[in-house]
């Protein structure tokens, strides 16, 4: 492999396969980071609504003067 894109011009090694490897493989590529980043973003709500949710019961639990929970 090495020996083929050795006699190549540097234009076909930095600009020509890069561009066919992105319209071959684009659709994956974009899958993928969709993926993550939906992920990420769900993994973001998650912690934000069990936070809110730990500031909710935190709030409403520690006007009472019984500390009969854990």
């Amino acid at each position: 492999m090495r020996e083929i894109f050795a006699g190549l011009p540097w234009w076909v090694k930095w600009v020509a396969v890069p561009v066919i490897t992105l319209v071959v493989f684009g659709g994956l590529i974009a899958s993928v980071v969709g993926f993550v980043i939906g992920l990420l973003f769900k993994a973001l709500v998650f912690v934000a609504l069990v936070g809110g949710l730990i500031y909710i019961v935190r709030k409403f639990t520690g006007n009472s003067s019984s500390r009969s929970g854990w």
